[in-house]
């Protein structure tokens, strides 16, 4: 293969891979989103008729409405924020992170007060928020502590938000256990733990496979140039 062709592949490679990243990403936010915002309205106007699972879910946030909207407001306007880090335009803007990291923060601690207060799966719930929201909360400080090493503080970031997006991913997987309940006759109390597990499980280590690869080192170091250009 000629050089030029070669070179010409590897940056094409990265790009295609970066894309896939992207799409996954985004998926992650709307889901995110559009999670908070149905439970906002819920907070508001909870379910009273229809499937008893539902009405009992509403029911539960209700009874911890401050808490609730304490712990999800913050969370959405950090998921809304999370791509701002990643573009040209916004990279190098100081006051992301000044509004990123205390959002996190604050995102972090109310879910620890949530899950002692709400934990619909119980002590399996509790297990799953209490490793993945430290795990997010470390990265998230070792990134508030590497100012000026801006490639490591990135990989720290995507890894903080990558965990975060956990919470999307657990939505497809408590759909196919509210789906296959009349099969399996498990309630959500049953099974919420176990899809909190498997939702921050799969992001957690996919995250951290692509940072560790060839091709998820060059791509956060081509965004740390940015933030530093």
């Amino acid at each position: 293969m000629p050089a030029n062709t070669a070179k010409a592949a590897e940056v094409e490679r990265p790009a295609r891979s970066l894309s896939w990243v992207w799409i996954g990403f985004w998926i992650s936010i709307v889901i995110a989103a559009t999670a908070v915002i149905r439970r906002i309205v819920a907070l508001g106007h909870p379910v009273t008729s229809g499937p008893l699972q539902m009405v009992a879910l509403d029911a539960i946030f209700v009874s911890h409405k401050a808490l609730t909207l304490a712990h999800i407001l913050p969370a959405l306007a950090f998921v809304a924020l999370t791509p701002l880090p990643y573009s040209r335009r916004f990279a190098a803007a100081q006051w992301v992170e000044r509004i990123l990291f205390p959002l996190g923060a604050v995102v972090g601690i109310t879910a620890y007060a949530m899950s002692i207060n709400s934990a619909i799966g119980g002590w399996l719930e509790r297990s799953a928020v209490f490793l993945f929201n430290t795990l997010f909360l470390y990265s998230l400080a070792r990134a508030w502590q590497l100012p000026h090493e801006a490639s490591l503080k990135m990989e720290w970031m995507t890894r903080a938000i990558g965990i975060l997006f956990g919470i999307a991913t657990t939505r497809p997987v408590m759909g196919i256990f509210f789906a296959t309940s009349p099969l399996t006759h498990l309630k959500p109390n049953q099974f919420f733990g176990i899809a909190f597990w498997i939702g921050f499980s799969i992001n957690t280590v996919a995250v951290e496979l692509w940072l560790r690869s060839r091709r998820g080192r060059v791509q956060v170091e081509q965004l740390a140039l940015q933030r530093a250009a």
